[in-house]
């Protein structure tokens, strides 16, 4: 929780989901649920020492079985509120191909600016970012934020006021720790991508 000169809101601490097949093999990953990879098991467990050192009034998850396996492992199964706004930005007809393979079609095409064809538009996932943040600031302490990588990206754009293309300037691995704080009284993103260790 921040507080300077009267200021008091949480700070939201995001967790992106562990590695799973299509996020090793860079395949846009929404709607499909996908469990984790061994690898990524191993990863989310290890954030647990680290997590479980912090204080946090609530445990917010995706609904998809990646982020809530991640955040069981990690050690929060009895605490978890499952948010369906947290899901994965919507690839529509872009689901389970690569970037690669929709630039040899579109070369052109950035999802940050265009979004995806039967999918979700960037200003529709900053709606779902700004509502998860608008419910995350009304909780009595710290939350903690299991879900995935572009949401997960746009929600931090929002945070430090900016369009949700700034996602794009904000590499996120699988696994790890990210903090959206406050200095004074402005939002700011105070760690990013971080290991767990």
């Amino acid at each position: 929780m921040s507080a300077v000169g009267g200021f008091t809101e949480p700070r939201l601490v995001l967790v992106r989901h562990g590695a799973t097949e299509w996020s090793e093999n860079l395949r846009h990953t929404s709607r499909t649920d996908l469990p984790l990879l061994d690898s990524g098991a191993v990863r989310a467990r290890g954030l647990a020492p680290v997590l479980g050192a912090m204080r946090f009034a609530r445990v917010l998850s995706s609904p998809l079985r990646r982020a809530l396996q991640t955040a069981e492992l990690a050690g929060f199964a009895g605490r978890l509120e499952v948010v369906p706004a947290l899901t994965e930005w919507d690839y529509g007809d872009y689901e389970g191909r690569t970037s690669a393979e929709i630039w040899a079609q579109r070369p052109s095409w950035n999802l940050w600016l265009d979004g995806a064809p039967g999918g979700e538009s960037p200003a529709q996932v900053a709606v779902r970012a700004d509502a998860v943040i608008a419910e995350a600031v009304r909780s009595s302490g710290d939350v903690l934020i299991f879900a995935h990588g572009h949401i997960l990206r746009v929600i931090a754009a929002r945070w430090a006021g900016g369009e949700a293309a700034l996602g794009a300037r904000l590499k996120l691995d699988p696994a790890t720790i990210s903090m959206l704080g406050h200095e004074h009284a402005n939002r700011v993103i105070e760690r990013w991508n971080g290991p767990a260790g």
